[in-house]
């Protein structure tokens, strides 16, 4: 049987994951959330809008990977501050 071979920054990755959704399960139970509207065409939750916000991190990540030859780390920063602004105002 073939296992799977963690390297340190796929568990990095997991990890940062799992404690965002640990850290949004606990702002849920402290303030629960209220459907708004923002700048995007739905009214949407906090949880919405980082479903949506990681979706749009792998697909920056893959046209960085697939159409330019920049740095990894320069999509890391372009997701991460479009999950901020999507976070905030989406």
């Amino acid at each position: 049987m073939e296992w799977m071979v963690w390297t340190t920054p796929t568990a990095i990755f997991f990890s940062a994951i799992a404690a965002i959704l640990l850290g949004m399960t606990a702002w849920e139970l402290a303030s629960p959330t209220v459907e708004r509207k923002g700048f995007l065409p739905i009214a949407t939750t906090r949880g919405d809008r980082l479903f949506i916000g990681l979706l749009c991190a792998a697909y920056i990540h893959l046209m960085v990977v697939g159409f330019t030859s920049i740095s990894l780390w320069l999509a890391l920063a372009i997701s991460i501050l479009w999950l901020m602004i999507l976070m905030r105002w989406g």
